[in-house]
């Protein structure tokens, strides 16, 4: 390791306490086949493969240490050739973030890129040919040390592969932006980089690794290693000759950083940098000097640790890895009650999502009730179906098809279908008449013990429960469409809900695999609430005068997963419609009905456009509905208003408790309303650009959190 490396690491090092420590263990072997001496690298952190490795500031240095004893020995002869592996099931995951976060200036910022490129280098540079066997889940930097070697092999059994900065906010900085084009091609790497990325952080899977041209063979798990040294043992006596395509450097590398515009323009509307920068190095490495690339990675990192798009990135990663798991305000998980059997009221489409969901992860009898056999036998029918599906697509056998069909069944008698579950849930329509007639129903014939769980949108779990003579075992339990897709579970306490019974909703949410957060009994609770004062304020624009097609682009700079028309086509305008009814009856000063979207459900129509040319338009007929005053507003201006809306609306939730804290806003509206993470969720957002203060007077979060520290 050179002086001046060896001192940048140094002095990272001491910016990045705490830091998880990756070994870089060095063995030989001798190679079958007589091939020779090899070196191989096993990079690992001590700990199982749910601590997953990461390369901080003294891993890099340990990794530079082990690349000078097989730099003497490649130099001297002694070894043929090197290899870099994982512990079991981990290859390596990239930089340690949890040091990121807490730097302060630019120069520590760049020390880190030009740290991880020096190191990694050294492996291109050795007198053998060098070699990564990815074993296991590979992710950044952990992808970019192999990019490094001159040959790669892939485990089939890899689970996850990817270059995820951009979806953080940063980009691949290793040498990802550089290399991967020149390996594979720019299309392929655009595919990778941007698209997988923005595309809410896709993974491959070894294959894919392998046709896409990144490894140059693929060997099953259960003797990866072996196998990968044996196809090593060929390579190097000359016997198997590894053959890439060649790279077109041509017009097609113009035409792939195009798309790769598109697809950032179409996802984060040029609201978050790192796409474009990431794009911006792409395009430059068409001519093949590594090095430039590698410097401009090195300045795009720098400049991107200092920004607040990626300190938001790593807010909102710290929220769902961790906060998710560990919910604010949930009782002792020994208080929860075991489950054994569901009850599902209701047999239609949202009814029998939740009983595929319950069945695949709980994997306990599932029975569904609805009003007549017809239904009943279409909920049951369409579980089947997706049973039959996942057989398909080979995600489950034919045992577990037969197994989980077997567990769901459906009755029209609810007495004769729960009088032993132990969680019923109901999906009727969002009427509390409605719901009220269907628990009195319920309680009549359930368990003293059962939990009684509503998914109401947002109805008061508290009335609904209000005539029951046990109200203490009723839970909002509010999901998200489409099911299977979104994380987020807002669990609702009523005001007489017990601990028992909360704890029990925690206990199976966290078996559902979703992201629970304690949410008070308010009107909406937080998503539709939060969704429904940010589409009610754009719906107050277009109503007094403002083009729909400037409110709608005034919102494009947050870089929303879709326009707010376009969310309330998805949602149903009848939804978007009663939500905001019941949110105006509970704060009429500060939600409003609008008259032009009662029109439009009034008139039957499913939104507010048509796609007669590929891309939404204006209904005529919806157009011919609107009444509009005459107050025009700017897109800024307009802007401005939404935001202001939903920050004062984000302050007075947190001040009626309806959450713990901001972080609980955020992470709902990460997991349940997809918001990017390079908004943090909404609150760094918000705080970054004057809003929270403008409004409130005060930040949602403290400096340092989500933002660089002071």
């Amino acid at each position: 390791m050179s002086t001046s490396t060896a001192e940048l690491l140094k002095g990272a090092a001491e910016l990045f306490p705490g830091e998880v420590v990756t070994q870089a263990h060095v063995r030989h072997l001798d190679l079958p086949a007589g091939a020779g001496r090899f070196a191989l690298i096993t990079l690992d952190n001590g700990l199982d493969h749910t601590k997953p490795t990461t390369f901080g500031p003294q891993s890099l240095a340990n990794l530079s240490a082990a690349i000078d004893q097989v730099e003497k020995e490649a130099s001297d002869g002694t070894v043929v050739g090197v290899g870099i592996t994982g512990k079991p099931f981990i290859f390596a995951v990239g930089a340690d973030l949890k040091g990121v976060e807490l730097l302060k200036r630019h120069e520590d910022a760049l020390a880190i890129g030009r740290g991880g490129h020096e190191v990694f280098k050294r492996l291109a540079a050795l007198a053998v040919p060098t070699f990564a066997y990815y074993n296991g889940a590979a992710m950044g930097g952990g992808v970019e040390i192999g990019l490094h070697c001159r040959y790669r092999t892939v485990s089939a059994a890899l689970p996850a592969f990817s270059l995820p900065e951009v979806f953080l906010g940063l980009v691949p900085g290793w040498g990802g932006c550089t290399l991967l084009p020149n390996l594979i091609g720019a299309d392929r790497a655009v595919s990778v980089v941007i698209e997988n990325s923005l595309n809410q952080n896709k993974q491959l899977k070894g294959a894919q690794v392998h046709e896409l041209g990144i490894a140059d063979a693929i060997f099953e798990g259960a003797d990866f290693l072996e196998r990968s040294l044996v196809w090593t043992a060929s390579v190097l006596k000359g016997e198997l000759s590894v053959v890439r395509a060649e790279v077109d450097r041509g017009e097609a590398w113009d035409r792939a950083v195009e798309r790769g515009r598109q697809i950032a323009d179409s996802k984060v509307h040029g609201a978050a940098p790192a796409a474009y920068r990431a794009l911006d190095i792409i395009a430059a490495a068409k001519d093949g000097d590594l090095q430039a690339g590698f410097d401009a990675e090195d300045r795009a990192l720098a400049d991107l640790i200092m920004g607040g798009e990626l300190r938001s990135g790593i807010y909102a990663f710290n929220l769902v890895q961790r906060r998710a798991k560990r919910p604010a305000g949930a009782p002792d998980k020994a208080l929860a009650r075991p489950v054994t059997k569901v009850g599902v009221v209701g047999a239609g489409l949202m009814a029998s999502q939740l009983a595929l969901l319950f069945l695949r992860r709980l994997e306990v009898p599932v029975v569904l009730t609805d009003i007549d056999q017809e239904r009943v036998d279409k909920g049951v029918g369409y579980v089947h179906g997706e049973i039959d599906k996942l057989l398909l697509k080979s995600r489950i056998n034919q045992d577990k098809a037969n197994r989980l069909k077997g567990l769901v069944s459906g009755v029209l008698d609810k007495a004769e279908g729960f009088s032993d579950a132990d969680f019923i849930i109901e999906a009727v329509f969002e009427e509390m008449g409605v719901k009220q007639k269907v628990f009195a129903e319920v309680e009549a014939v359930a368990p003293a013990h059962a939990i009684l769980a509503t998914n109401t949108s947002s109805l008061s779990v508290s009335e609904m429960a209000s005539k029951l003579k046990n109200p203490e075992r009723v839970v909002g339990f509010h999901f998200f469409n489409p099911v299977a897709i979104l994380p987020l579970l807002e669990i609702v306490r009523g005001e007489r809900t017990d601990d028992a019974s909360l704890a029990t909703a925690f206990g199976v949410a966290k078996k559902l695999k979703k992201s629970a957060v304690l949410v008070k009994d308010a009107p909406a609770f937080v998503v539709n609430r939060i969704l429904t004062r940010f589409m009610g304020e754009i719906q107050n624009v277009i109503d007094e005068g403002t083009p729909v097609e400037v409110a709608e682009r005034a919102v494009e700079p947050l870089g929303l997963p879709m326009s707010p028309l376009v969310l309330l086509e998805l949602v149903g305008p009848a939804i978007g419609l009663h939500v905001s009814e019941t949110l105006h009856g509970a704060f009429p000063d500060r939600f409003t009905v609008s008259r032009n979207l009662a029109a439009v459900v009034e008139a039957g129509k499913r939104g507010f456009y048509v796609y007669d040319s590929g891309r939404p338009e204006l209904d005529p007929e919806v157009a011919a509905l609107l009444t509009q005053g005459d107050v025009v507003l700017t897109e800024e201006r307009t802007r401005d208003r939404v935001l202001d809306a939903v920050a004062q609306e984000i302050g007075l939730m947190l001040d009626e408790g309806v959450v713990a804290e901001a972080q609980d806003i955020d992470l709902c509206l990460l997991t349940g309303a997809g918001w990017p993470f390079h908004l943090g969720g909404i609150t760094p957002y918000l705080d970054r650009e004057g809003v929270s203060e403008r409004v409130n007077g005060k930040r949602f979060l403290a400096p340092g959190v989500a933002s660089v520290p002071a």
